[in-house]
Protein backbone atom coordinates (compact mmCIF):
# COMPACT_ATOMS: atom_id res chain seq x y z
CA UNK A 1 0.00 0.00 0.00
CA UNK A 2 1.04 3.36 -0.65
CA UNK A 3 -0.54 6.25 0.58
CA UNK A 4 0.64 10.02 -1.27
CA UNK A 5 -0.10 13.07 -1.73
CA UNK A 6 0.30 14.81 -4.95
CA UNK A 7 3.54 17.36 -6.29
CA UNK A 8 4.61 19.60 -8.52
CA UNK A 9 5.93 16.57 -10.52
CA UNK A 10 4.74 13.42 -9.66
CA UNK A 11 3.65 12.59 -6.02
CA UNK A 12 5.25 12.47 -2.18
CA UNK A 13 4.29 9.08 0.03
CA UNK A 14 3.46 10.00 3.23
CA UNK A 15 2.80 5.81 4.38
CA UNK A 16 3.76 2.12 3.03
CA UNK A 17 3.08 -0.93 3.64
CA UNK A 18 3.74 -4.02 2.73
CA UNK A 19 3.43 -7.59 3.88
CA UNK A 20 3.78 -11.11 2.05
CA UNK A 21 0.63 -12.88 2.33
CA UNK A 22 1.01 -15.52 -0.29
CA UNK A 23 -2.73 -15.30 -1.70
CA UNK A 24 -2.25 -17.62 -3.87
CA UNK A 25 -1.01 -20.69 -2.43
CA UNK A 26 -1.94 -23.80 -3.19
CA UNK A 27 -4.35 -22.64 -5.86
CA UNK A 28 -2.62 -24.41 -8.66
CA UNK A 29 -3.27 -27.59 -7.56
CA UNK A 30 -7.71 -26.86 -5.87
CA UNK A 31 -8.67 -23.64 -8.17
CA UNK A 32 -9.29 -21.95 -5.33
CA UNK A 33 -7.82 -19.33 -2.55
CA UNK A 34 -7.47 -21.21 0.82
CA UNK A 35 -8.96 -19.98 3.97
CA UNK A 36 -5.88 -19.79 5.32
CA UNK A 37 -4.76 -17.37 2.84
CA UNK A 38 -7.99 -15.48 2.77
CA UNK A 39 -7.57 -14.50 6.34
CA UNK A 40 -3.79 -13.37 6.21
CA UNK A 41 -4.37 -11.03 3.03
CA UNK A 42 -7.46 -10.09 5.28
CA UNK A 43 -5.56 -9.37 8.63
CA UNK A 44 -3.12 -7.21 6.13
CA UNK A 45 -5.72 -5.61 4.71
CA UNK A 46 -7.42 -4.38 8.04
CA UNK A 47 -3.65 -2.81 8.42
CA UNK A 48 -4.16 -0.84 5.41
CA UNK A 49 -7.75 0.50 5.80
CA UNK A 50 -6.41 1.46 9.61
CA UNK A 51 -3.81 3.47 7.55
CA UNK A 52 -5.95 4.78 5.22
CA UNK A 53 -7.93 6.05 8.00
CA UNK A 54 -5.66 7.99 9.71
CA UNK A 55 -4.08 9.62 6.52
CA UNK A 56 -7.82 10.62 5.94
CA UNK A 57 -7.00 9.20 2.04
CA UNK A 58 -9.71 10.87 -0.04
CA UNK A 59 -9.07 8.45 -3.10
CA UNK A 60 -8.25 4.82 -3.30
CA UNK A 61 -8.06 1.58 -5.28
CA UNK A 62 -7.49 -1.95 -4.21
CA UNK A 63 -6.32 -4.19 -7.12
CA UNK A 64 -6.27 -7.87 -7.35
CA UNK A 65 -4.26 -9.37 -10.07
CA UNK A 66 -3.61 -13.06 -11.15
CA UNK A 67 -5.14 -15.18 -7.80
CA UNK A 68 -7.89 -13.65 -7.70
CA UNK A 69 -8.45 -14.00 -11.42
CA UNK A 70 -7.79 -17.53 -11.57
CA UNK A 71 -9.55 -18.22 -8.09
CA UNK A 72 -13.03 -20.23 -8.56
CA UNK A 73 -14.18 -18.30 -5.00
CA UNK A 74 -12.70 -14.72 -5.73
CA UNK A 75 -16.22 -13.52 -5.11
CA UNK A 76 -16.83 -14.90 -2.22
CA UNK A 77 -12.92 -13.41 -1.41
CA UNK A 78 -14.54 -10.01 -2.73
CA UNK A 79 -17.37 -9.97 0.00
CA UNK A 80 -15.45 -11.16 2.51
CA UNK A 81 -13.12 -8.17 2.22
CA UNK A 82 -15.22 -5.68 1.58
CA UNK A 83 -17.19 -6.75 5.06
CA UNK A 84 -14.30 -6.94 7.07
CA UNK A 85 -12.35 -4.42 5.83
CA UNK A 86 -14.22 -1.50 3.97
CA UNK A 87 -11.99 -1.54 0.71
CA UNK A 88 -13.65 -2.72 -2.22
CA UNK A 89 -11.61 -5.53 -4.31
CA UNK A 90 -11.02 -4.62 -8.07
CA UNK A 91 -9.96 -7.72 -10.06
CA UNK A 92 -7.79 -6.13 -13.15
CA UNK A 93 -6.83 -7.94 -16.19
CA UNK A 94 -3.14 -8.89 -17.24
CA UNK A 95 -3.37 -6.00 -19.82
CA UNK A 96 -3.83 -3.52 -17.41
CA UNK A 97 -1.83 -4.74 -14.09
CA UNK A 98 1.23 -4.57 -17.15
CA UNK A 99 -0.22 -1.46 -18.40
CA UNK A 100 -0.12 0.02 -14.90
CA UNK A 101 3.45 -1.34 -13.84
CA UNK A 102 4.91 0.55 -16.89
CA UNK A 103 2.97 3.79 -15.75
CA UNK A 104 4.17 3.88 -12.39
CA UNK A 105 7.75 2.57 -13.70
CA UNK A 106 7.99 4.92 -17.02
CA UNK A 107 10.11 7.83 -15.22
CA UNK A 108 13.26 5.88 -14.97
CA UNK A 109 13.00 5.55 -18.85
CA UNK A 110 16.47 6.14 -20.69
CA UNK A 111 16.08 8.81 -23.09
CA UNK A 112 17.21 7.99 -26.56
CA UNK A 113 16.13 4.17 -26.84
CA UNK A 114 12.71 3.70 -28.89
CA UNK A 115 12.11 0.83 -27.26
CA UNK A 116 11.56 -0.97 -24.57
CA UNK A 117 10.79 -4.56 -22.74
CA UNK A 118 9.10 -4.33 -19.10
CA UNK A 119 8.30 -6.66 -16.66
CA UNK A 120 7.02 -7.62 -13.98
CA UNK A 121 7.43 -11.30 -12.05
CA UNK A 122 4.34 -11.32 -9.36
CA UNK A 123 3.14 -14.19 -7.17
CA UNK A 124 1.19 -15.72 -9.69
CA UNK A 125 2.02 -14.60 -13.08
CA UNK A 126 5.05 -12.61 -15.06
CA UNK A 127 3.92 -9.93 -17.19
CA UNK A 128 6.30 -8.62 -20.05
CA UNK A 129 5.16 -5.39 -22.25
CA UNK A 130 6.75 -4.45 -25.67
CA UNK A 131 6.78 -0.50 -25.77
CA UNK A 132 7.42 1.92 -28.72
CA UNK A 133 8.59 5.10 -27.41
CA UNK A 134 9.80 6.51 -30.40
CA UNK A 135 6.99 8.61 -30.53
CA UNK A 136 7.83 10.52 -27.11
CA UNK A 137 4.78 8.66 -25.44
CA UNK A 138 4.82 4.72 -24.06
CA UNK A 139 2.74 2.81 -27.03
CA UNK A 140 2.18 -0.47 -25.77
CA UNK A 141 2.63 -3.05 -29.11
CA UNK A 142 2.43 -6.10 -27.30
CA UNK A 143 1.69 -7.36 -23.48
CA UNK A 144 2.47 -11.40 -22.65
CA UNK A 145 1.09 -12.77 -19.56
CA UNK A 146 2.38 -15.84 -17.85
CA UNK A 147 0.68 -17.77 -15.44
CA UNK A 148 3.96 -18.38 -13.33
CA UNK A 149 4.99 -16.14 -10.40
CA UNK A 150 7.15 -16.82 -7.57
CA UNK A 151 4.17 -18.49 -6.02
CA UNK A 152 3.57 -20.70 -8.69
CA UNK A 153 6.60 -21.92 -9.95
CA UNK A 154 7.59 -22.85 -6.44
CA UNK A 155 4.78 -24.63 -5.55
CA UNK A 156 4.87 -26.46 -9.01
CA UNK A 157 8.33 -27.70 -9.20
CA UNK A 158 8.66 -28.04 -5.06
CA UNK A 159 12.69 -29.18 -4.47
CA UNK A 160 13.17 -29.94 -7.75
CA UNK A 161 13.93 -25.75 -8.27
CA UNK A 162 16.67 -25.68 -5.72
CA UNK A 163 18.71 -28.60 -7.95
CA UNK A 164 20.57 -27.20 -10.97
CA UNK A 165 18.77 -29.63 -13.24
CA UNK A 166 15.07 -28.82 -12.25
CA UNK A 167 16.23 -24.90 -12.24
CA UNK A 168 17.95 -25.26 -15.79
CA UNK A 169 14.68 -27.52 -16.61
CA UNK A 170 12.04 -24.31 -15.49
CA UNK A 171 14.20 -21.40 -17.05
CA UNK A 172 14.10 -23.40 -20.99
CA UNK A 173 10.51 -23.81 -20.39
CA UNK A 174 9.71 -20.41 -19.50
CA UNK A 175 11.85 -19.25 -22.16
CA UNK A 176 10.16 -21.52 -24.67
CA UNK A 177 6.87 -19.73 -23.43
CA UNK A 178 8.03 -16.37 -23.72
CA UNK A 179 9.81 -17.25 -27.58
CA UNK A 180 6.64 -16.83 -29.55
CA UNK A 181 5.74 -13.33 -27.82
CA UNK A 182 9.99 -12.07 -29.11
CA UNK A 183 8.36 -13.60 -32.72
CA UNK A 184 5.38 -12.51 -32.92
CA UNK A 185 6.76 -9.00 -32.54
CA UNK A 186 9.98 -9.13 -34.04
CA UNK A 187 12.42 -8.23 -31.06
CA UNK A 188 15.04 -9.54 -31.74
CA UNK A 189 16.09 -7.10 -34.52
CA UNK A 190 15.72 -4.23 -32.65
CA UNK A 191 17.96 -5.67 -30.07
CA UNK A 192 20.86 -6.54 -32.39
CA UNK A 193 20.50 -2.72 -33.41
CA UNK A 194 21.02 -1.72 -29.95
CA UNK A 195 17.90 0.32 -29.91
CA UNK A 196 15.95 -1.64 -27.17
CA UNK A 197 16.25 -1.22 -23.57
CA UNK A 198 14.65 -3.29 -20.47
CA UNK A 199 12.90 -2.21 -17.06
CA UNK A 200 12.14 -5.33 -14.52
CA UNK A 201 9.51 -4.00 -11.91
CA UNK A 202 9.33 -6.67 -9.02
CA UNK A 203 10.82 -8.03 -5.73
CA UNK A 204 13.20 -10.22 -7.79
CA UNK A 205 14.80 -7.49 -9.38
CA UNK A 206 14.91 -5.14 -6.20
CA UNK A 207 16.17 -7.95 -4.03
CA UNK A 208 19.02 -9.04 -6.83
CA UNK A 209 19.75 -5.16 -6.61
CA UNK A 210 20.19 -5.21 -2.80
CA UNK A 211 21.99 -8.09 -3.21
CA UNK A 212 24.46 -7.35 -5.35
CA UNK A 213 24.98 -3.90 -3.90
CA UNK A 214 25.88 -6.28 -0.60
CA UNK A 215 23.91 -3.85 1.33
CA UNK A 216 23.45 -4.82 5.10
CA UNK A 217 19.59 -3.56 4.97
CA UNK A 218 17.59 -3.12 1.75
CA UNK A 219 17.47 0.95 0.88
CA UNK A 220 14.75 2.02 -1.96
CA UNK A 221 17.21 5.25 -2.72
CA UNK A 222 20.04 2.92 -4.13
CA UNK A 223 18.29 0.13 -5.91
CA UNK A 224 15.48 2.04 -7.61
CA UNK A 225 16.85 2.82 -11.29
CA UNK A 226 19.80 0.90 -10.76
CA UNK A 227 21.15 -0.86 -13.91
CA UNK A 228 22.01 -3.92 -13.01
CA UNK A 229 23.91 -5.78 -15.77
CA UNK A 230 23.44 -9.67 -16.96
CA UNK A 231 26.69 -11.16 -15.59
CA UNK A 232 25.96 -9.56 -12.19
CA UNK A 233 22.16 -11.61 -12.35
CA UNK A 234 23.95 -14.51 -12.76
CA UNK A 235 26.81 -14.18 -9.97
CA UNK A 236 24.49 -13.32 -7.30
CA UNK A 237 21.90 -16.14 -8.32
CA UNK A 238 24.87 -18.78 -8.32
CA UNK A 239 25.72 -16.81 -4.87
CA UNK A 240 22.17 -17.75 -3.79
CA UNK A 241 21.95 -21.72 -4.91
CA UNK A 242 24.74 -21.93 -3.08
CA UNK A 243 23.02 -20.99 0.63
CA UNK A 244 20.90 -23.10 2.65
CA UNK A 245 17.37 -22.09 3.29
CA UNK A 246 18.32 -20.46 6.57
CA UNK A 247 20.93 -18.51 5.47
CA UNK A 248 18.24 -16.80 2.92
CA UNK A 249 15.55 -16.42 5.27
CA UNK A 250 18.32 -14.92 7.67
CA UNK A 251 19.69 -12.43 5.08
CA UNK A 252 17.84 -9.15 5.74
CA UNK A 253 17.05 -8.21 1.69
CA UNK A 254 15.63 -11.43 1.65
CA UNK A 255 14.22 -12.51 4.68
CA UNK A 256 11.78 -15.48 6.02
CA UNK A 257 8.76 -14.53 3.46
CA UNK A 258 10.72 -14.87 0.42
CA UNK A 259 13.30 -17.03 1.23
CA UNK A 260 11.46 -20.15 -0.60
CA UNK A 261 10.44 -17.55 -3.71
CA UNK A 262 13.54 -15.73 -4.84
CA UNK A 263 14.74 -18.99 -5.81
CA UNK A 264 11.70 -19.24 -8.67
CA UNK A 265 12.16 -15.43 -9.38
CA UNK A 266 15.71 -15.64 -10.76
CA UNK A 267 14.84 -18.63 -12.76
CA UNK A 268 12.04 -16.88 -14.23
CA UNK A 269 14.49 -13.74 -14.73
CA UNK A 270 17.18 -15.42 -16.37
CA UNK A 271 14.39 -16.89 -18.87
CA UNK A 272 13.44 -13.15 -19.56
CA UNK A 273 17.13 -12.49 -19.64
CA UNK A 274 18.44 -15.75 -22.01
CA UNK A 275 15.50 -14.88 -24.63
CA UNK A 276 16.40 -11.01 -24.97
CA UNK A 277 20.24 -10.70 -24.51
CA UNK A 278 20.25 -6.95 -23.55
CA UNK A 279 23.56 -7.41 -21.22
CA UNK A 280 21.70 -4.75 -18.77
CA UNK A 281 18.42 -4.04 -16.78
CA UNK A 282 16.98 -0.96 -15.07
CA UNK A 283 15.59 -2.05 -12.00
CA UNK A 284 12.63 -0.34 -10.53
CA UNK A 285 11.30 -0.01 -7.06
CA UNK A 286 8.42 0.86 -8.35
CA UNK A 287 5.30 -0.03 -10.42
CA UNK A 288 1.36 -1.14 -9.81
CA UNK A 289 1.15 0.86 -6.66
CA UNK A 290 2.59 3.35 -8.17
CA UNK A 291 0.55 3.51 -11.35
CA UNK A 292 -2.71 2.96 -9.87
CA UNK A 293 -1.31 6.01 -7.67
CA UNK A 294 -1.11 8.18 -10.84
CA UNK A 295 -4.26 7.11 -12.49
CA UNK A 296 -6.01 8.25 -9.41
CA UNK A 297 -4.19 11.90 -9.52
CA UNK A 298 -4.73 12.10 -13.20
CA UNK A 299 -8.84 11.67 -12.60
CA UNK A 300 -8.88 14.42 -9.97
CA UNK A 301 -7.43 16.57 -11.97
CA UNK A 302 -9.51 15.99 -14.98
CA UNK A 303 -13.06 16.01 -12.70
Amino acid sequence: MLVARPALVGFRVIDAFSRVTRLGEGLAASGRLSDAAMDRTILALKACADKMGRNRVTHARLVATEACRRADNCAEFGERVFAETGLDLDIISPEEEAALALAGCASLMRPGLPWALVFDIGGGSTEVAWVDLSSGSHDVKGIQSLPLGVVTLTEHLGDRLFSADGYDQAVEAIAARLAPFDQRHGIGPHLVDGLVQMMGTSGTVTTLGALHLRLDRYDRTLVDGLDLGFADIAAVTRWLHDLTPSQRAGHPCIGPERADLVIAGCAILEAVCRTWPLNTLRVADRGVREGVLLGLMREEQEA
